[in-house]
């Protein structure tokens, strides 16, 4: 099995036109298709897991990548996204060349940010700048700006936390109170 990379990410909006509005007009990201008729009825539904699905979509480009809008018509009442602390939760994050300058440009168009960038020169994300926003319906975005990498210390990282793993794992298929002792989990 291999698995290229990721098609697309799909984010479910209340307003598709709303959103447009945000991610195209405000951010920037052209169309790569232009937005669809209403689609419903039964392979539809089997094949979102919706029963009774009816939803609309378009798809824009972000840079190589594809970002997926889909309005349900039929999206069952919330009080709003997912807490990103939940399970489910996700959130987007967009790679631009100075989180800085991208964060001025969108607040001077009227879009808040949670906090100011936060810089990070220590540990696994060493090198990011990052800051958090959501978009018109409150899901979570984030910019991410990479000043800097260190694939070796990554890969080193990468290469112990493997061995580890694997130790931990050997020793909870012999005993079930070696995994206990050492905290290992399989």
């Amino acid at each position: 099995m291999t698995i290229h990379g990721v098609h697309h990410t799909g984010i479910i909006v209340s307003d598709l036109d709303r959103s447009i509005a945000f991610y195209h007009d405000l951010l920037g990201f052209p169309f790569s298709s232009e937005p669809s008729p209403w689609f419903d009825g039964d392979e539809l539904a089997q094949g979102v897991g919706v029963p009774n699905a009816k939803l609309r979509q378009c798809c824009l480009q972000v840079g190589p990548d594809t970002l997926e809008l889909l309005e349900y018509a039929n999206r069952e009442p919330s009080d709003g996204p997912v807490h990103q602390n939940h399970l489910g939760a996700m959130h987007v994050a967009f790679r631009v060349d100075d989180v800085t300058k991208t964060v001025a440009s969108l607040e001077a168009a009227g879009v808040e940010f949670l906090s100011g960038p936060h810089v990070v020169d220590d540990g696994v994300l060493a090198g990011w700048r990052w800051v958090y926003f959501h978009d018109p319906d409150g899901i979570p975005l984030e910019l991410v700006e990479v000043a800097y990498t260190r694939p070796e210390e990554r890969q080193a990282g990468i290469e112990a936390y493997l061995t580890a793993r694997t130790a931990g794992a050997s020793a909870a298929h012999r005993s079930p109170s070696a995994s206990t002792e050492t905290g290992a989990t399989a």
